[in-house]
């Protein structure tokens, strides 16, 4: 019996991607369905919009917790969510 040599290189891309979407989906703290995932050579980098910065720390940390040797990027943007706190003046 041979053992496998493991290169490190970890599972395909698509695993990941899988992986993660179902931990940010499947998490009622998270329930974020619109990040997407892309693996570069030195780390994950994570992608799309959420309403807040908090949102966005939480995911990055959920990431990071599942994922512990591999850096991760986050190109996540915060899209304002509230409402305007000046009156618009149509002329």
């Amino acid at each position: 019996m041979t053992a496998q040599h493991d290169s490190g290189a970890g599972p395909p891309d698509e695993y990941v991607e899988a992986e993660i979407h179902n931990l940010l989906a499947g998490d009622p703290a998270v329930a974020e369905q619109g990040i997407t995932v892309v693996r570069t050579e030195r780390a994950l980098v994570l992608h799309g919009e959420v309403e807040s910065a908090h949102r966005r720390e939480e995911i990055v940390r959920r990431v990071a917790e599942r994922f512990p040797n591999v850096p991760i990027t986050s190109d996540i943007g915060v899209i304002r969510t509230q409402a305007p706190t000046e009156i618009e003046q149509l002329p």
